[in-house]
Parts: structure tokens; sequence; C-alpha cells
């Protein structure tokens, strides 16, 4: 059984940092392409960033360029999403997905298995 298990999110002031951790069971880990998304109210889910299966390819959505970094520790089934100088722009329920491939665009519609949100809030 596929599981994929957010944790790391909370309230931080603009400016801030948070790091993001999904922790992965049920799969081959090291066989699959992860991303982060996102989804505030009102607005449809985006991918914010994703990596390859072997850690060699990473995209990133602009508005989080050089902000953001994503990393995969396969050893340990976990991915991370290192958010820093956060804006309240970035307040969101952020998910971890996996698709069975290499690589994959950074779009939702391509990735089979999702976990069930963390929520990141921006705010003074």
């Amino acid at each position: 059984q596929v599981q994929l298990v957010e944790s790391g999110g909370g309230l931080v002031q603009p400016g801030g940092s948070l790091r993001l951790s999904c922790a992965a069971s049920g799969f081959t880990f090291n066989a699959y392409a992860l991303g982060w998304f996102r989804q505030a109210p009102g607005k449809e889910r985006e991918g914010v960033s994703c990596i390859s299966s072997n850690d060699a390819r990473t995209h990133y959505a602009d508005s989080v360029k050089g902000r953001f970094t994503i990393s995969r520790d396969n050893a340990k089934n976990t991915v991370y999403l290192q958010m820093n100088s956060l804006k309240p722009e970035d307040t969101a329920v952020y998910f971890c997905a996996a698709r069975s491939t290499v690589q994959s665009r950074c779009v939702p519609w391509e990735y089979d298995f999702w976990g069930q949100g963390t929520q990141v809030t921006v705010s003074s």
C-alpha cells in the first residue's frame, strides 16, 4: 500500500523558513519521480518543485526559484522541500506526490500517488 506522509508545515512570519518532509512507503522509492504541489483556497493545485528518481533533474516554479530547494534521500525514502524567504502568497496546503517514472513534468495530473497535505501559513 503506497503511503506518502507530509510533515513540517505550520505558521511562519514573512521572510521565515520551513522544511517540509514527506516519508514514503509501499513502493520502490528510488524508481519514482517525486513532486511538491500546493493548493491555496479558491485556486487550482500547482506544481512547486519536482525531482527525478535518480536525483539528476529538478524543476522549480518561477515563483519559488531561488527560495525553495527540493531534495530526496533514497536511503530514508524521504523527499524534502526547504522553503526560505517565505511570502504570504506561499500560503497553501502543500502535498507531496509520486509517479512511477524516472522524471515527469511538474504538473499534478501526471502524478499517481498523493499525501494528505500539510498546511503552510505565512503571516505576521
